[in-house]
């Protein structure tokens, strides 16, 4: 019998996340109490915030259900592996859909991973491999939940940084937000050796720890690290705007088409129009639109448009039982 009740209270929650209902004489016999324990430990649970719910009957039955809020969730080891795995695998490639909100919750169960678990992540996420699309550079997730951690704690980071001609140097910063553009990963920061804002790619970062020592945070130029981070490309980029039509609707071409290559809007002849900015390869682009799976006719601009029929001769030619110059 488990005397110690916050650790039975514990014991109880880990049971009631489980999605069933548990007969109250099977809670019982699981904690080694009387059902009167039982019942007083639901109440106890209810009052902390937990919504359990009971249901009438000869054998009575609890079952946690969804309420207003989220309640802490307590995880046994198997779960708590599981899901450090999978964050940190969808944190090391900025997969569309996988914010800051992902790396904040990796840092956050990394940080109270007993040893023992941690051994067996690491050892995990050694062992395997991901299959991925291959459109951003691969980040260690270690990376990312430091600069998470010191963006939620205010806290200065310093790093080792590889410059786009391969320059290196060492930066001190003050953390203000990760972006993820689907691509790639960016760490908005105030520098405060060049006392100014920057953006930073994560993938040129290296050796990142805390300083300890907190800041106050300061106002961005703009308001947004997204909107900022968007500028700051564009300011050391030549970019480019497309026009794209898909004799597709929209709806389908939008399930294809990553959320920051552009808007996606009907054209009310049966098809779409993609429309949109980028700084990226006018080849890279070429194959996007390619693989998007339906017809589709580039208006623009001129540089697109020869990319696109350069790649479509390309793939012809390899496709030919005779290339040109061989008999």
């Amino acid at each position: 019998m488990t005397t110690d009740t916050p650790a039975r209270l514990l014991q109880l929650l880990s049971l009631l996340q489980t999605p069933r209902e548990w007969p109250g004489g099977e809670l019982a016999e699981r904690l080694r109490v009387s059902r009167r324990t039982v019942r007083r430990d639901v109440d106890r649970l209810r009052e902390l915030g937990y919504p359990v719910q009971a249901t009438k009957g000869a054998d009575g039955g609890y079952r946690l259900v969804a309420g207003k809020a989220m309640p802490p969730l307590v995880l046994d080891d198997e779960e708590a592996v599981a899901i450090a795995v999978g964050l940190r695998a969808g944190a090391g490639h900025a997969v569309a859909g996988v914010d800051e909100a992902s790396v904040r919750a990796l840092a956050k169960l990394e940080q109270v991973l007993p040893a023992r678990l941690r051994h067996r992540v690491s050892t995990l996420g050694a062992a395997t491999t991901l299959l991925t699309s291959g459109d951003g550079p691969s980040i260690a997730p270690e990376t990312l939940t430091v600069m998470a951690s010191t963006v939620a704690g205010r806290e200065r980071l310093r790093f080792a940084y590889r410059d786009k001609d391969g320059s290196a140097s060492r930066r001190l910063t003050e953390p203000h937000r990760l972006v993820s553009t689907g691509r790639r990963w960016y760490l908005v920061a105030y520098d405060l050796d060049r006392a100014d804002w920057r953006t930073f790619r994560v993938d040129r970062v290296s050796r990142p720890f805390s300083t300890g020592v907190r800041f106050a945070p300061r106002e961005l130029p703009t308001g947004s690290a997204a909107e900022y981070l968007r500028q700051s490309i564009h300011r050391h980029q030549e970019t480019y705007t497309f026009d794209v039509r898909f004799a597709a609707p929209a709806e389908q071409v939008s399930a294809r088409i990553p959320t920051w290559a552009g808007t996606v809007e009907d054209d009310g002849a049966g098809g779409c129009v993609l429309r949109g900015t980028t700084g990226g390869p006018v080849e890279w682009l070429a194959v996007r639109l390619a693989m998007v799976g339906c017809e589709f006719t580039v208006r623009g601009p001129a540089e697109l448009v020869d990319g696109v029929r350069e790649l479509g001769e390309r793939l012809t030619r390899a496709t030919d039982p005779a290339p040109h110059g061989h008999p």
